[in-house]
């Protein structure tokens, strides 16, 4: 049997050249930093009433009507930030964050957005771009045990607790299997200030380990808590578990629009 624990460091470098390469911004938009991340998505259907909680006044949550997420309406997305890069190819400063973020739109549009909502990081990402992130702590572990036989198995664990009580962790294994590579530019808008975007080119892979809507599951364990004043009555087993993605594989390139600023 063979175990490999994935470190930070070794991963940084297997992405760092694609995170350096990521697709650049054109003449309109100014350039803001390349990443290389692993990242892990859990999707969840929370009563329209309380993510309603969540958006800003004038924008309602517009969940995917197709595909293995289909009807969640709130992501809650694990980011392990591997490699960064100015836009000048100096090193920029890492992180560890949760985020939630809940797919929506602006009332009277039909384009969704993903509006990032809240969340907790590590120094130097709070309150981050967005301005909803709280510093806290943060602890994980990730890794790959391969038999004799060929047979893999993914094992993580996420914490995250910051001074003010909450909390949201994760503890996850799992059977690998194929990914699906995703090329995809979304506009991440700001739950506390909407008229905030960022442009974000990402290049994924990605490996969907349980879905509801499409009735499979690999996952051999799974537990997830998020308490604290605003998490606690969410997380308060109303929600439904829609789906679980591993992304092993995400590099990120950021710009912002030329008239907005950071």
């Amino acid at each position: 049997m063979t175990t490999i624990r994935i470190t930070r460091k070794l991963a940084a470098c297997a992405l760092l050249t694609l995170a350096a390469t990521a697709t650049a911004a054109s003449a309109a938009e100014k350039p803001v930093a390349n990443y290389g991340e692993l990242r892990t998505v859990v999707a969840f259907k929370i009563p329209e009433a309380a993510v309603q909680k969540f958006l800003p006044e004038g924008w309602q949550a517009s969940p995917a009507a197709s595909g293995p997420s289909k009807d969640a309406n709130l992501n809650v997305v694990f980011i392990d930030v591997l490699t960064a890069q100015n836009p000048d190819g100096s090193a920029a400063e890492t992180y560890l964050a949760a985020v939630l973020v809940v797919p929506a739109k602006k009332q009277g549009t039909d384009a969704a957005v993903p509006m990032v909502v809240g969340g907790l990081s590590t120094p130097p990402n709070a309150p981050g771009a967005y301005g909803n992130f709280t510093v806290a702590g943060a602890t994980i572990d990730r890794r790959i045990r391969t038999e004799a036989t060929g047979k893999s198995d993914v094992e993580e664990s996420w914490e995250f607790k910051n001074d003010s009580g909450d909390a949201i962790e994760l503890e996850l294994r799992f059977v690998p299997g194929a990914t699906t590579r995703i090329k995809a530019e979304t506009r991440p808008h700001s739950g506390v200030k909407p008229d905030f975007y960022r442009i974000s080119r990402t290049e994924q892979a990605a490996d969907v380990v349980r879905s509801i809507a499409t009735g499979f599951d690999r996952t051999q364990k799974y537990a997830f808590k998020a308490t604290g004043l605003k998490l606690s009555p969410v997380f308060n087993g109303s929600e439904q578990l829609i789906s679980i993605t591993s992304l092993p594989f995400y590099t990120r390139h950021v710009s912002l629009p030329e008239d907005v600023t950071q």
